[in-house]
């Protein structure tokens, strides 16, 4: 990323900054194109314009990856020989930091031996950046999930002046609701949303398939039959908010389970996508353990299923979208569906604070069916839900728009 580029402030950065004035390592994890670099630099030129010492190191570039593997000695000379003063505090940013060949003892030398260092840092994936990261740095990192871009992010990208929380006249709302279908068509890559023309948008994606998931997973995980491995990513996009079924993944991929299921957690690991648990309170007899699959980006889902960008939202695609802006907003390890043995479903329970939220997801408000979430309130003795919708009219309270999520 250029400096020189205009750099867009991201929501993220309120819950990092409480972590700036303190000893622990600041590590940024996420898949890569989803603005951890972007990040860095923005706090990189805040921290200056609050005249601290920052120095920004990129460990694509082999010299600086050459000067960090020799240890924390060469990196400390590295600081010197640029001028700084390691007897008072100095922020050193480390993008892409699995490069180095151990970041964890690196990491762990540095911050405990020298306080007087602030090292904020990103990792390219949950699984790559985990499988370098020993148990020898718990208690000394504080960990950060980088997503593509909230709605809002993405309004702001857009330059589009929004408030959450006020009402919108009926203009306001129709292009709002425009604007939440180009989300879902385009998906929430930053350089995706900022590219002009749907060609570009699609030429990008399609690079972010090439190089990153098929290029950079397929090496990290070592996976020898590259066909079948695209297929599967296929099937697993034409799948997005369905069920999983290992097996007919198995058969259609002509893969055994066990592979399937070693793709499976890689590509969960990595960000690309996710599997949603079936919520339950001790009811087990009533629900399946089976998860439900689900890609973050919906752009990214439907370049993979359908080799091209539509121009027309359908109720897989608005779903994916939806569930990408609740794990940003609310975290991914509260998100779960439900489902009954005789298929009462409800799309997500939302868990917060010890209280839970059915959540149903209709293109169309008109196609919500109640029996699902009058039996769910009624089981669990949650007095309240809501319907996520793009179209039709708001005839219920509970009937929102994704921007109020």
């Amino acid at each position: 990323m250029a400096e020189s580029a205009k750099i867009f402030r991201r929501t993220l950065i309120d819950d990092i900054q409480p972590y700036l004035a303190t000893d622990d390592i600041i590590v940024l994890h996420g898949a890569r194109q989803v603005g951890k670099t972007h990040i860095l630099y923005y706090l990189k030129n805040r921290l200056e314009k609050a005249n601290e010492k920052v120095y920004y190191i990129d460990l694509e570039d082999s010299r600086f990856k050459a000067v960090l593997d020799k240890g924390f000695q060469s990196f400390l000379n590295l600081l010197k020989e640029e001028g700084f003063d390691l007897r008072t505090k100095t922020y050193v940013l480390i993008d892409e930091i699995q490069y180095l060949n151990n970041p964890s003892s690196f990491l762990k030398i540095i911050g405990d031996h020298h306080k007087e260092i602030k090292l904020i840092v990103s990792g390219s994936s949950n699984f790559d950046s985990k499988s370098k990261f020993k148990n020898s740095l718990v208690g000394r990192t504080v960990n950060f999930e980088v997503f593509g871009l909230s709605f809002a992010e993405f309004l702001n990208f857009k330059k589009y002046r929004f408030s959450p929380g006020r009402a919108f006249t009926a203009k306001k709302i129709g292009e709002l609701k425009d604007l939440f279908a180009e989300y879902a068509l385009y998906g929430s890559y930053p350089k995706i949303v900022l590219a002009p023309e749907v060609e570009r948008k699609e030429k990008y994606l399609q690079q972010i398939i090439d190089t990153y998931i098929r290029k950079d997973i397929r090496d990290l995980a070592d996976i020898r039959d590259i066909d079948k491995f695209n297929k599967l990513l296929e099937a697993l996009a034409a799948q997005s908010g369905n069920l999983l079924n290992v097996m007919e993944l198995a058969n259609t991929c002509r893969l055994s389970r066990i592979t399937v299921e070693k793709y499976l957690f890689i590509l969960e690991n990595t960000y690309v996508i996710r599997l949603v648990r079936p919520y339950s309170r001790n009811i087990r007899s009533e629900l399946f353990k089976t998860p439900k699959i689900f890609f973050y980006d919906s752009g990214l889902m439907q370049m993979l299923w359908l080799k091209l960008l539509p121009r027309e939202v359908v109720g897989n695609v608005f779903e994916t979208a939806v569930f990408s802006e609740l794990i940003k907003k609310y975290s991914r390890e509260n998100i779960y569906f439900w489902r009954t043995i005789d298929k009462k479903e409800i799309d997500f329970i939302l868990r917060k604070n010890n209280r839970v939220m059915p959540i149903e997801v209709k293109l169309n408000f008109a196609q919500f069916n109640q029996t699902g979430v009058a039996y769910f309130l009624k089981q669990y003795r949650v007095d309240g839900y809501r319907v996520v919708g793009l179209r039709g009219d708001r005839k219920r309270g509970e009937y929102i728009y994704p921007w109020e999520i």
